[in-house]
């Protein structure tokens, strides 16, 4: 077998036993080939109030990443060896995925036609920089795959978010929270919220209100040169600002949150066997029907 690697890391998701066992299965067939491994377990929990990106054991020149479990544990896999640029595999071990494009059955198949190809089938996805600003000095700085989300809590009153665009100001939201999303994002919360879904090869920047006060507030898709600022009202209670679902950071009054395109992007490796549309139908289950030919 001509291989054309010379190392590559597996994270894999926390205390999960299938992609445990996984991980030592595949960190085999690495190494019978003639490939250096280095393994991860993912953390468990999602991090409260952490500033900025998180570390990783993970060299940062492997030639590739395999991710096992799902899209939560590649969001986080992306957080921590994104900025190095090395193509990660995500490979579904479960629910609903749309980045974890690899389903375990057909893992090798397509490991194998990975490795021995001529070339790396990967796209490169767009990624958001968010930072926050704390009287006058930055408090944190991610660089976040899907998005990021304010959020009020639970028992409080609808927020006020005053949102400006490249310095002009747009309008204040007010609702429940906001999203701003990459189109890799655009089928996670954006999509539950009633936001537009965006062909992950798209460079655009997506808002999306939740819950908003009056239905005159819909989403917009903005220009990947977009940079959104985000403040929130005096009298707005116990919000939160999260990166891809799994870091919380307490937003507050007289904060400025700056979401622009990430200077760093992604490398998605694409399963061989499977395409874009095909993963939308399989999980949105377009086409399918509680009827029978037309019949109950």
């Amino acid at each position: 077998m001509a291989v054309r690697f010379k190392s590559a890391g597996i994270i894999y998701k926390h205390d999960f036993e299938d992609a445990r066992r996984e991980c030592h299965r595949l960190k085999a067939w690495f190494e019978t080939s003639g490939i250096k491994v280095f393994t991860e377990e993912m953390s468990s929990k999602a991090l409260v109030s952490q500033c900025f990106e998180e570390d990783t054991s993970i060299p940062g020149d492997v030639d590739l990443v395999v991710v096992l479990g799902g899209d939560g544990t590649l969001l986080g896999a992306a957080r921590r060896i994104g900025r190095y640029g090395i193509p990660i595999l995500g490979v579904n071990l479960g629910g609903l995925g749309f980045i974890t494009e690899v389903s375990l059955t057909n893992l090798y198949k397509d490991i194998k036609e990975i490795v021995e190809g001529e070339r790396l089938p990967f796209e490169n996805r767009l990624m958001l920089e968010a930072r926050v600003l704390r009287m006058g000095k930055e408090k944190c700085v991610f660089s976040v795959l899907n998005d990021v989300v304010i959020n009020k809590a639970a028992l409080a009153r609808i927020i006020d978010l005053s949102v400006s665009i490249n310095d002009t100001f747009l309008t204040t939201f007010k609702a429940d929270g906001l999203i701003i999303s990459s189109p890799t994002g655009s089928t996670a919360y954006n999509l539950s919220a009633g936001g537009p879904i965006l062909h992950p090869n798209l460079e655009a920047l997506i808002l999306t209100p939740i819950c908003p006060f009056t239905l005159a507030h819909r989403p917009i898709i903005l220009p990947d040169t977009s940079t959104i600022e985000i403040t929130v009202g005096q009298n707005s209670e116990e919000v939160t600002l999260t990166f891809d679902g799994q870091v919380g950071f307490n937003f507050m009054h007289k904060d400025k949150l700056f979401v622009s395109k990430s200077n760093k992007k992604l490398k998605l490796i694409k399963s061989p066997s499977q395409d874009y549309f095909e993963i939308l139908r399989t999980k949105l289950k377009w086409g399918e029907s509680s009827y029978n030919n037309g019949n109950q």
